[in-house]
C-alpha cells in the first residue's frame, strides 16, 4: 500500500530535516576537529580533510537520493 501524498511529503519533510539537522552537526564537529587536527598534520591538510568528509556526508545524506 502506498502512502497518502500528503503523509509522503510529511514523511519527506521529516527526514530532510534529520538529514539537515545531522549535516549541521557534522559541520560543526568539523570545525571544531579541524583546530587540533592541524596542529599535528598542518592547516590545510586539515582543512582538506574535513571539508572532504563533510561534503562526503553531504552526498550521503542528501545528493545521493535526487
Amino acid at each position: 500500500m502506498h502512502p497518502q501524498p500528503r503523509e509522503y511529503q510529511q514523511r519527506r519533510q521529516r527526514q530532510a530535516d534529520q538529514a539537515a539537522g545531522a549535516l549541521t552537526v557534522a559541520y560543526v564537529a568539523a570545525f571544531a576537529g579541524s583546530h587540533p587536527l592541524a596542529k599535528k598534520i598542518g592547516a590545510w591538510p586539515a582543512v582538506f580533510g574535513v571539508a572532504g568528509a563533510v561534503a562526503l556526508a553531504s552526498w550521503a545524506l542528501a545528493d545521493r537520493h535526487a
